[in-house]
């Protein structure tokens, strides 16, 4: 395979994993590759270990911070440093399997799609596996296979940074990344906007052991499990959402006119019911319009939460409490 891809591999306090993981992605079946490296100011030993490695292989090309952008600016500063015709992301604590890059660009440009994504296989701190598919574990399966547009992107992430395989010409449209959420992260958007300008692959396969360690700076926590009111959930998924249609809103030129009238609609109406606290009676179509394409079940429990809030107070306590015997909770 001639074509060659630029790894695209943002680093902060990263010296615990950062070897394991830099030797997997040296240790591809695909040799034809250039690792980007950008560190985020570590103040561990991380920094070393680069300077070490920029000496043993010259595929490696490292930046080095002189002031803190975050993840997501840090993801946003290494796009801009793409030259090959794709670029992967990667994170600093996961390891990769020897055909990821490999099978990647093969799945890529046999669908002549503009990105490609997959599964990843959850595992512990020591690689044991906690769970066979990410994608399964967090019920985004069944939706990933059922759309490839939009609609899969839409009201949450089902594309995994670190899974991501894209042309290079998808940077023009993705940059500058937002930052007015942190429910709108950089593998979000992408992912989003890729749908508005060519074809979304899925890769149904497990190329990538993702290390939960207990400071990932996104992973498997969800979040609403912990919580024992339905108000906390409630609120937790308005401010979700307030946070997405916030970012759509504020970036209108990446959608098409028909969807930016309704990241306003649902903008407004999750500011509405927002402020209503046991029943709202208005703006049902709107939450039809956003939740049309979701399984029955979802529909209905999400439709009680944000309308019914007094009659699904009941029905959470029950649930909750059943997951509690069965030590789900």
């Amino acid at each position: 395979m001639e074509e060659k891809v630029d790894i695209l591999l943002a680093t902060y306090n990263g010296e615990k994993y950062i070897k394991e993981q830099i030797d997997s992605l040296l240790g591809q079946t695909e040799q034809n590759i250039k690792l980007i490296i950008s560190d985020d100011c570590s103040q561990d030993n991380t920094r070393q270990i680069l300077r070490e490695y920029l000496q043993k292989d010259k595929r490696i090309e490292v930046h080095f911070q002189e002031k803190n952008l975050g993840y997501v600016k840090n993801f946003e500063f290494l796009l801009k440093q793409v030259k090959a015709p794709y670029f992967m992301l990667s994170d600093q604590d996961d390891v990769w399997l020897p055909q990821k890059v490999e099978k990647s660009l093969e799945t890529l440009m046999s669908q002549q799609a503009i990105l490609a994504f997959g599964d990843l296989q959850v595992v512990d701190e020591n690689l044991h596996i906690l769970y066979p598919s990410f994608n399964d574990y967090m019920k985004l399966t069944r939706k990933i296979k059922k759309f490839q547009d939009y609609r899969m992107q839409y009201l949450y992430n089902c594309v995994t940074g670190c899974t991501l395989t894209a042309k290079k010409e998808l940077i023009q449209y993705v940059l500058p990344i937002p930052t007015d959420s942190k429910y709108a992260i950089h593998d979000l958007w992408m992912g989003l906007i890729a749908t508005f300008h060519g074809k979304v692959a899925y890769i149904d396969e497990k190329y990538i052991l993702y290390r939960q360690h207990g400071n990932n700076q996104v992973g498997t926590d969800k979040i609403s499990h912990k919580f024992k009111k339905l108000d906390e959930v409630r609120n937790l998924f308005i401010e979700v959402k307030l946070g997405l249609f916030g970012t759509y809103v504020k970036h209108p030129e990446v959608f098409p006119k028909t969807i930016q009238e309704l990241n306003k609609k649902a903008y407004s109406y999750f500011t509405m019911i927002k402020k209503k606290k046991n029943f709202n009676a208005k703006d049902w179509k709107t939450f039809h319009l956003l939740y049309r394409y979701e399984t029955p079940s979802y529909y209905i429990l999400n439709f009680m939460i944000m309308n019914m809030p007094f009659l699904a107070r009941g029905l959470f306590q029950i649930r909750y409490g059943i997951l509690k015997l069965l030590g789900k909770r």
